[in-house]
């Protein structure tokens, strides 16, 4: 293994590796605009530019294999110089956007120019006019002036999404990026063109102009719509309302994890977060009449004390939800099932028509499926939803409590009227207006999933904390809060108080949880002990194949994961 020496320091570098991957092993940051470790090495940006001795001209990082003995000098003058060279090439004829420039705050044409720039501009001619403002696709506009050709977008497209929209076309200082003939840019990854472009070119239509990226905070998560369960982090604004007209989400960004989805996420969970902020249920209600929490609470839990009482059990069920955490469906099956004896299950059956590839995209809509199936809540030996319905249609079960779902899209409006007035009890707890609220006896607005703590498992068996971003809408609690509420109501209080108190009881009780904490889940996830168990093997082998051959199609990467992440302020 080859050991170089770079700014001082000794590191010994894998074979093969580059100058840039060495020193970012050292934390070393390097400039760079073409380089990114998920993709190809194209060297063509130049800014890269380190001193080597015994060299006698600067050499490109990205593009510099590493060798015994060698010793690299990042800052030097003659670095610094060769890359504020670059800098007024690359600068030459960009338009001075900055104003009102999406990019500007976290655009490192111009962090660079601050960092190491600073010349005296010598460019006096007329600068190069080209198209701008183009959308390019559903979610992407393109501005032609903006661009320095770095190419990462062109090989994106060619090397992960495998569609090959983009090219670089003409010589010059008339080359330019554009589509291909007849080509829209539309695959189900397009998004992640404006996450690697590092200057203001491609911007997204869906967050241009609706913020400056310094008045938002972040935090990370994980993304819900399906279960690869991606790492995203939220970007979201709740002091300045008017930015947004009131939404406090404006963008989520995929979160370096070399195990779930490396640096990309698709445009389905990128876009698909809306319904934090729209739709919302906002007020407790009994009958379609406001109420309050105290009511509700002490009114469901009267019924289920009285079930509890005649012990008829068997006659109370509940519909839960696999984007419920997994303490909160632990809550469930220890609450509904342990005590009340309640038929308890998280298996609903998924409508026709969801698509996956081999990539990230899976036809499995919901984070935690394999986290409810190792409770006992889903797949093998659990009852499902449409048989329960059926059961509660003949009279056979006289309370419903339903974590989330809209019945009307698995049993039809009518026959969800009919449960309604057959059932003595149906509890509706969820985020979002719904059919099923509105026929509903108790209406409970619950957290989203951003905010509230615990954890999901997605189809890799791999557990992840999602966390707490911001504080829930107001009258809305967390499912974990509510549910022990219920069980003081029952007279069978639980001694858990926080997220991670139940994760440890949790821990405790289920196998494939065994060992683990929070601290040890940490921000990338742990695997499970065991992620077959109640899972169907073919689909866990073919996710663990998948995840296989993505990891070797990586070229390569920094320990820290993609060091063009935002900078936005914690």
């Amino acid at each position: 293994m080859p050991i170089l020496t770079i700014d001082g320091r000794q590191i010994d570098a894998p074979q093969g590796s580059t100058v840039i991957q060495a020193a970012e092993r050292l934390g070393v940051f390097i400039p760079r605009y073409c380089y990114h470790p998920g993709l190809s090495i194209a060297g063509n940006c130049r800014i890269c530019l380190v001193e080597v001795e015994k060299n006698p001209k600067l050499q490109i990082a990205c593009n510099a294999p590493v060798t015994d003995g060698m010793v690299v000098h990042t800052k030097s003058a003659n670095a610094e110089d060769g890359r504020r060279a670059v800098l007024e090439f690359l600068l030459a004829n960009h338009p001075l956007d900055c104003p009102v420039c999406d990019q500007s705050g976290e655009c490192d044409l111009q962090n660079f120019y601050m960092n190491f720039g600073l010349y005296d501009p010598r460019f006096r001619e007329q600068k190069v006019k080209k198209k701008k403002a183009v959308a390019i696709g559903p979610h992407v506009m393109l501005d032609q002036e903006r661009c320095i050709l770095c190419s990462r977008c062109v090989r994106f497209t060619d090397e992960i999404s495998k569609t090959g929209e983009f090219g670089i076309f003409n010589r010059g200082d008339r080359a330019e990026l554009a589509l291909y003939p007849g080509q829209r840019l539309d695959n189900p990854y397009s998004g992640n063109v404006v996450d690697i472009c590092p200057v203001g070119a491609l911007t997204d239509r869906d967050f241009r102009f609706k913020a400056r990226v310094w008045y938002l905070s972040s935090a990370p998560t994980v993304c819900n719509r399906c279960a690869q369960g991606c790492n995203v982090d939220v970007h979201y604004v709740l002091d300045r309302p008017h930015l947004n007209e009131g939404a406090r989400v404006l963008r989520l960004k995929p979160r370096y994890n070399a195990d779930v989805n490396q640096w990309w996420m698709c445009d389905e969970g990128r876009y698909g977060f809306r319904w934090i902020d729209e739709g919302r249920l906002t007020k407790v209600r009994n009958r379609g009449v406001d109420s309050t929490w105290e009511q509700a609470v002490a009114a469901i839990a009267a019924e289920l004390a009285r079930l509890q009482q005649h012990k008829t059990g068997s006659r109370l069920a509940v519909i839960a939800s696999s984007q419920l955490t997994n303490e909160e469906l632990f809550l469930i099956r220890e609450i509904f099932q342990g005590v009340l004896g309640a038929h308890v299950t998280a298996s609903v059956p998924t409508p026709p028509g969801y698509e996956e590839d081999d990539f990230l995209i899976k036809a499995d809509k919901t984070p935690n499926t394999l986290g409810a199936t190792l409770l006992g809540l889903s797949g093998p030996g659990a009852p499902d939803a449409t048989a329960i319905i059926d059961e509660a249609l003949q009279g056979r079960i006289e309370a419903l409590w339903v974590f989330g779902h809209d019945l009307a899209t698995l049993i039809g409006e009518e026959k969800l009227q009919e449960l309604s007035r057959t059932l003595r009890l149906l509890v509706f707890s969820g985020t979002n207006e719904t059919s099923t609220a509105s026929r509903s006896h108790w209406v409970l607005p619950t957290a989203a999933y951003v905010e509230r703590d615990g954890t999901f498992v997605n189809c890799h068996g791999r557990i992840q904390r999602i966390g707490l971003a911001f504080p829930p809408v107001p009258d809305s609690r967390e499912d974990w809060s509510l549910l022990l509420e219920i069980a003081r109501q029952l007279d069978h209080p639980l001694a858990w108080r926080t997220p991670q108190e139940i994760f440890q009881g949790l821990a405790e009780t289920v196998a494939p949880f065994a060992g683990l904490s929070y601290q040890t889940i940490g921000s990338q996830g742990a695997l499970l002990g065991s992620t077959s168990i109640g899972f169907p093997p073919q689909e866990a082998d073919r996710c663990d194949s998948q995840r296989g051959e993505r990891e070797r199609a990586v070229t390569g990467g920094g320990a820290n994961g993609d060091p063009w992440g935002p900078r936005i302020k914690q």
